[in-house]
């Protein structure tokens, strides 16, 4: 089972989460999520950091 880590960035309610090795998905919607893949995540990470 994924663990579930939610944004520090969201509201309380309206979180977005996201699960190492699984994806991100959208606390009001927990049983789907977006799958991730860890090459694509760290590409992300390394773009947002980048501005």
């Amino acid at each position: 089972m994924a663990v579930w880590r939610k944004s520090s960035y969201s509201p309380v309610n309206d979180c977005v989460e996201v699960g190492r090795g699984v994806g991100i998905r959208d606390s009001k919607a927990p049983a789907m999520h977006l799958p991730v893949s860890d090459k694509a995540w760290s590409a992300f990470l390394t773009d947002i950091k980048s501005r």
